[in-house]
């Protein structure tokens, strides 16, 4: 069951996402034309997808992959499916009409895994064919107002994915994390480029309130074609205090679809929302239905890659991290290297922080893991101090080498135990009023003070200093 949050005091948000994903096929869904973003306005086009009379549509098998893919990376069930006519006046289809599937789609009943361990539900992932593109001239580049109208057909036909989420959302942050997520499996199944300031990843948000404790969901608005995933959230959250202030004066909302200004931060209304029947749906004539054989499911699902959650989960459990807390290092794809120092002995959860505080964020790992696990080795036996690790490791990554060789070449040696104590005495009898305090404080001021010790012992050895040895040290002396 869904866990209630309060978005304002007293109102609970209620968010369902569609979210259009093209496909990265050579070609269209139901011709020869190129797919591809950018050309010169109504160059991909050809009589089939301009909905000339006569041409006939035929179906993108890599299109048909692609979307079976997505499914079970949703974890939907792929089942036999028809494709249907859409019905209602589309300026920019030149077949006033869309071919989608409609009651019996590809992909249903799955669910997408955020970072924070929740499931958002998937109600369906459907095949269909994206629209052209319409540009307004004059006025705020909306339809009311302009002096005339471009359309470029380009993206007619254009093979997409619909994802469609159950209403299971209930923050603007969750929402993001959802496109976010759903961004991250798109890409790392290769089925489309999902850039959103290109258009080929757009998301709609279905967004409604309701009391907390009242059971049935209130008039919702759809916010059409956001293209960031900053937006998603602003988005929502414009459109729910929208919502509240008009049951607040005693007023409701009206079912419609809205327009997300970024520029000024609001949405603005489009036209009255329409329900299923409005579109009269009916079977496509000219296509026959798509039926996947368990053969095809099996083959998929052994073909796909290890996806974000998965990955999140591997690196947990190696590191005995969080899920949450791995995400980072998932997101940019150092997991790999991580698993892979690990198992060549080196302590997890200190590889875990030198890979996402000391690697290059934006940059492929050129280091060997046996390399890297040496190092990492060396700190975790105290022969290299904190400092002196990241400074070796700084060499690594700059001109390459061995670990060993690079300390004994920068003289870095451990401290002995005997001289690190003397600097420590030392420290104390220079500061005898903060080591007054620092023996009777309670665990949160000591731990202030014990920085402030930390900070002086490493000045006086010029970083040679091992940080948990000094600790050590500091915590024996004040037990005494």
């Amino acid at each position: 069951m869904t866990e209630v949050i309060e978005f304002q005091p007293g109102w609970e948000l209620i968010v369902g996402l569609e979210v259009h994903c093209e496909l990265a096929t050579k070609t269209k869904m139901f011709c020869g034309c190129r797919n591809e973003f950018g050309h010169e306005p109504n160059t991909n086009v050809c009589p089939t997808c301009l909905g000339l009379p006569g041409s006939l549509p035929v179906v993108n098998g890599s299109a048909v992959e692609y979307a079976m893919r997505l499914g079970r990376a949703l974890q939907c069930t792929v089942s036999p499916s028809v494709f249907a006519r859409k019905n209602y006046f589309y300026p920019d289809m030149p077949k006033d009409y869309q071919v989608t599937q409609y009651d019996k789609p590809t992909n249903t009943a799955g669910k997408l895994e955020l970072p924070d361990g929740s499931f958002v539900g998937i109600t369906r992932a459907h095949l269909e064919e994206d629209t052209g593109k319409t540009s307004h001239q004059g006025g705020d580049g909306r339809i009311h107002g302009a002096e005339s109208s471009l359309v470029d057909y380009n993206r007619a036909g254009v093979p997409l994915v619909e994802i469609v989420s159950e209403p299971d959302i209930r923050t603007a942050d969750q929402a993001k994390a959802y496109v976010d997520e759903l961004r991250k499996i798109v890409l790392a199944l290769g089925v489309s480029d999902a850039k959103m300031e290109e258009g080929s990843m757009r998301v709609d948000a279905n967004v409604s309130v309701r009391p907390v404790g009242e059971p049935e969901f209130r008039t919702r608005c759809e916010i059409k074609n956001i293209n960031s995933i900053r937006s998603v959230g602003r988005a929502i959250e414009y459109e729910a205090k929208r919502h509240i202030a008009l049951y607040d004066v005693g007023e409701k909302p009206t079912q419609e679809t809205r327009h997300w200004d970024e520029e000024h931060g609001r949405t603005r209304a489009g036209r009255s929302k329409e329900n299923s029947d409005d579109y009269r749906y009916f079977d496509e004539p000219d296509l026959v239905p798509l039926v996947p054989t368990a053969d095809d499911i099996a083959r998929i699902d052994a073909a796909l890659p290890m996806l974000p959650a998965s990955r999140r989960r591997r690196l947990a459990e190696i590191t005995g991290a969080a899920a949450a807390d791995v995400t980072l290092v998932v997101d940019r794809g150092h997991d790999d290297f991580v698993v892979s120092v690990v198992g060549v002995g080196a302590d997890a959860k200190k590889t875990l922080t030198r890979v996402e505080n000391d690697l290059p964020p934006d940059q492929p790992i050129t280091l060997a893991p046996q390399s890297f696990a040496q190092l990492v080795i060396m700190e975790t036996a105290g022969e290299l101090t904190a400092t002196q690790a990241k400074q070796v490791l700084a060499e690594m990554l700059e001109n390459g080498g061995d670990p060993k060789a690079i300390a004994a070449a920068k003289g870095f040696e451990a401290m002995a135990s005997g001289a690190l104590e003397a600097v420590v005495d030392g420290i104390i009898a220079a500061n005898p009023a903060d080591w007054a305090e620092f023996v009777v404080a309670d665990d949160k001021a000591r731990k202030k003070l014990s920085g402030f010790f930390t900070g002086q012992v490493m000045k006086a050895t010029q970083g040679q200093a091992d940080g948990r040895a000094v600790a050590e040290v500091l915590a024996r002396r004040a037990a005494r």
